[in-house]
Formats: structure tokens, sequence, C-alpha cells
């Protein structure tokens, strides 16, 4: 053989185990999981059909009988703090949000912790994914900062569409009904939006961002985190025309009876003991048999819009899930579902009428119709207050902004690749924060905290690829312990036990109380007095929460309106 040929088999010997390489590569890359996280906002711990829901949501059923229920799944008490530990893995305290940035008080502003945005003490899971081959997307809410240098664009995902504040209208229109900041702001790929299309229906819109964004690199064999953040839903609630009517007189008997029928199904189907008993209903709610009838058929015009908005939520889950399948990426691609906090109790029209100033009061009436016949659409601005809300926390005591169970507990499916259970459910004691290190043991990616000398702070939660694979009942033990702050409001989970510190000014005792969950899940027995050693021990925990995650405790948030703060007995004793 000749020096030339010999060069030229050479040559192409090497370049058949180039492209040999680069194949093997490509598949070990595509064996890693696709992930598609899915969030959505101020949905109540019982509204969806897998946890004891009658609104219709066949899609999540479903995700839901091929995948894992975790009953017992902690978040935050409002929107931002629960997405900065989602997305970091680290307390809220640590990432930048120890107060929501529309709270935060004077002698929080400036202080590590408060920045109001992911601060760079913290890693998004989006850059950790990035670094490690995966396409990054986002489409959906963000309220993680509004300047370009905390855009989604900023900290790891490739592609995004975003609306960078906490909630707002629902189509084209980008008001949102505050006149303190009427207007609301996307980005688009890093760039700030001036208008959206005409046609532009949030979770319509959301949804094919994703599904495009999987398009385009579907055949280069990386695989994807896609981080799909529904403004559904927030209020106000919106749905196209054709879903307005689909609930139409199916909540005529009212919230006394609907919380009673979906405590009882919550039983059947496991997802809460058969003894358990619902937290009373409020005394500041009147029985449904109390209102006059033209109350009663406009309260429940209010749940109907919302349950649609849901199924429709649900449809949009869908739609994303059968193209993932048809284009052949659904059966490696990890899912992940659950909402931000509980279910939202504030109704608009009463702080119109309560708390905004005459000329608030008049712009608002201006440029809102609030007639019933256009609830749900364009230009309304609808919702449904505190006795749906608590329908919707069910069984649990109150709901979104406070660190009771129907704050912070959340209904959560997760299915797909490494999830050995079908239609099981998991009363395991689980965390937000759980999420990121059980995406990086999935995607072999590591975190910046384990190389020598890096600042970024270490990763708080717990991998759940044991209990997913079905080789560990929980991810934590006995003695594991997770601890919560938010707007002067206090807890602490260890075990079965919990801790509760409600303010004063938030309706609370303004003292510290204790729980065992295990056998009183609604809060509604407080053991304290009766088991003083435990409390002792439990309050040791908080303040090591406290000192450790730099907590500053002020009561800045919504509860401390014409109020002038709590002392610092109210906070210890």
């Amino acid at each position: 053989m000749t020096t030339t040929r010999r060069r030229l088999v050479a040559a192409a010997l090497a370049g058949a185990l180039a492209l040999l390489a680069a194949v093997a590569a490509s598949h070990a890359a595509e064996r890693r999981p696709n992930i598609l996280l899915i969030v959505a906002d101020d949905m109540g711990y019982s509204d969806i059909g897998a946890f004891g829901g009658e609104i219709k949501t066949p899609n999540l059923d479903a995700l839901a009988a091929r995948g894992l229920r975790a009953t017992s799944f902690y978040v935050g008490p409002t929107c931002s703090p629960t997405r900065s530990m989602l997305l970091t893995g680290t307390d809220n305290h640590v990432a930048g949000l120890g107060n929501m940035a529309e709270y935060l008080g004077p002698k929080q502003k400036g202080k590590p912790g408060y920045e109001g945005h992911l601060n760079s003490r913290v890693a998004s899971i989006a850059s950790v994914l990035r670094s490690a081959g995966y396409h990054t997307y986002m489409a959906g809410k963000w309220h993680l900062g509004e300047e370009p240098e905390s855009w989604p664009a900023a900290v790891g995902f490739e592609r995004d569409f975003t609306l960078l504040q906490g909630g707002g209208s629902n189509w084209s229109d980008m008001t949102y009904p505050n006149p303190a900041h009427p207007r609301l702001t996307f980005t688009l790929n890093g760039q700030r939006l001036d208008e959206l299309p005409e046609n532009h229906f949030s979770s319509d819109a959301y949804a094919n961002f994703i599904m495009k964004s999987v398009d385009e690199n579907k055949d280069d064999g990386k695989p994807f985190f896609a981080y799909l953040s529904f403004q559904a839903v927030h209020s106000p609630f919106a749905v196209p025309d054709d879903w307005l009517d689909k609930y139409r007189s199916q909540y005529d008997g009212g919230y006394d009876a609907l919380r009673a029928s979906r405590i009882a199904r919550m039983k059947e189907m496991g997802i809460v003991g058969k003894n358990v008993q619902p937290f009373p209903r409020l005394p500041n709610i009147p029985a449904w048999d109390s209102l006059e009838p033209e109350e009663q058929k406009l309260s429940a015009r209010r749940m109907e819009i919302y349950a649609a908005m849901l199924s429709n939520m649900d449809y949009h889950i869908g739609r994303v899930l059968d193209h993932l399948n048809q284009v052949g990426k659904l059966d490696n691609t990890l899912v992940i579902f659950f909402s931000d906090n509980g279910a939202e109790p504030v109704q608009l029209s009463t702080l119109v009428e309560s708390a905004f100033s005459p000329e608030a009061r008049k712009w608002f009436l201006e440029n809102f119709d609030q007639r019933p016949e256009n609830w749900g659409r364009k230009g309304s601005a609808v919702d449904y207050g505190p006795a749906w809300a608590q329908v919707g926390s069910t069984p649990f005591r109150l709901f979104k902004h406070f660190v009771t169970e129907g704050g912070i507990r959340s209904p959560l499916i997760i299915a797909g690749p490494g999830v050995n259970h079908a239609g099981e459910v998991s009363g395991s004691f689980l965390h937000v924060m759980d999420i990121a290190p059980t995406l990086y043991e999935m995607a072999g990616a590591k975190h910046p905290s384990a190389k020598a000398g890096s600042k970024i702070a270490p990763l708080e939660g717990k991998s759940l690829v044991p209990l997913l694979a079905g080789a560990a009942d929980s991810p934590r033990g006995p003695g594991d312990w997770v601890g919560w702050e938010l707007f002067g409001n206090r807890a602490v989970r260890q075990g079965d036990w919990k801790i509760l510190n409600i303010l004063r000014a938030a309706n609370g005792t303004g003292s510290w109380q204790l729980f065992n969950l295990k056998d009183d899940p609604s809060e509604s027995h407080d053991l304290a007095k009766a088991n003083p050693a435990k409390l002792r021990e439990m309050i040791g925990l908080w303040n090591r929460y406290a000192k450790e995650n730099g907590v500053i405790l002020t009561g800045e948030g919504p509860f401390a309106k014409g109020k002038e703060g709590i002392v610092k007995d109210d906070l210890y004793d």
C-alpha cells in the first residue's frame, strides 16, 4: 500500500471514528431526559380532578395516572418567593426574594437577600442546565426582576417569551387594573416587546412558544429544559368566548356545598385521611344560604369563569404534551406540574372601594368594564374572593399570602423517565427547593457551588430521584426541617410537627402555635400548651433558620398597611 493510500485510509478511519463518537455523544445526550416544568399561578390545592376537584382537567389527570401525586409538597406563600426557590434550589431569603419587591421595607431594601430579583449569590436551573448541554426555554410569568440584568435571558434562558410582572391582562392590551403600574412589560428572547399580536391570549401564546422552541432544535440531539409558567389562574380571570359558559350553573349550589363535596372526594381518593376535618369557614365569610339570590348568582358566576380558565389551561397543557408525543419527545420528557402558592383570596372590587384613593377608583371605573356580562372578556377585572379561595384550599387553613397549609401546600404531579409510580400517591414531605437538585441529578449536571472557591450558595433542597425511582419513601429523615417567613409570618415543619406564628395584624394570634399535621393537617388544634418542650425545640429551629438565611423581620407587606408594625417581643414570644 502506498503512503498516499495509507494516509487516505487513515483519514477515512479517523473520520468514521469521529462520526461514531458524535453519534454516541448524541445518543448519550438524548438519553438524558428532556424537562417540561409547568407552574400554575394561584391555583388551589383541591381544584384539579387528580386532587379531588370537580373542574375538568383531563390532561393533568392523565399525567397523574402515569406518574406520582405528592400530597405534602410545599412552596412559598406567594409567587416570587416560590419562583426564586424553584429556580435556584435555595431559600428565598438567600436568592433575593426575602420579601416581594412590591413590599420591601426601609430596613430590608439593599440588604443581602432582599434585592427584589435573583441575586449573584445563586445560580438558576437554566444557567446550570445550559452549561450541561441543554436547550433552555421559558414562556410566561417571571416576577423575579424587571431590569434587563434580571430578565430570563440574563440568567440562562436562550429563548423566552415573558411577562415580567406578577400578573395582569391575559389579552393583547397589556394592562393591569392598578393605576400605580397600569401597563405590563413583555420580553421576547431578551428584547422588550412594545405590543402583542391582536389575537394574543396568554395560555395559548405561552404553549405555542414552547412548542415552537422545541421544534426549532428538535433534530440536533440536545435535550431541552422548558419552563412553562402560566398566568392562569391568576386574576383577572379571563377565557376565550367559546369557553365562557362551560360551567354555567354548575356552582349555583354555593361554596359551602362545594367544599363539602370536595373533601368527601379527597378522602375517597386518598389525598387526605379519612378522619381529616376541614378548617372552619372563616368568620368574615357569610354562609351561602344567607346571601341574597342576586349575590349568589354573581358569586357563582365568578367561580364559573375561574373553572373555565383552569380547564382552558389544562387544554393547552394537553396541546403541548400531544405535540411532544408527535415529534417523538414525550417518552423521554420528565413533566412536573404544581401551583406556585395557594388560592388567591383578594377580591379587587373590595380593594377598589376600601383601598383605592378616589382618583384611583375613578381611573379604574373609567378603564375597566365591570358589567357581569363582560366578566372574563378583555377589559374586565374579575376575581372570586376569600369564600371560593377557601374552597380551593380545602381542607387547609387560609390561602395565598399565609404560611398556613392553605398558603404553602401545593398539588404536585411528576411523570416521565425515572418515575416508577403509575397513579400512586405519596405523602412524603417535599419542598419546591427539591426540584433543582432533582433535575441536576437526572441531567448529570453539576451545581457551581461544588467548585472549590465558589461564592454561589449551595443547594438547600433534596434530590427526589430515589423517591421517584421507588428506592426510598422520602428524601427527608425525621430530623430534617424546613422554615418559612414572609411579611413577618413564620413557620417551621419537622416531620409531622409544625409551628406557626401569624401576626395579629394578619388576624393571627401573634404568638407561636404548635400542630401535628399527621392528625391535624387543617391546623385546627393548637398543641403549644400541651407540648411546651416540643414548642421550645421547634422555636429553636426557627431561630436557626432566621440566622442562617439572613431573615430581616419587619412585618412589611400587605398586612402592615395602617399599622405601626410589629415589635420584637411579638416576633420572638
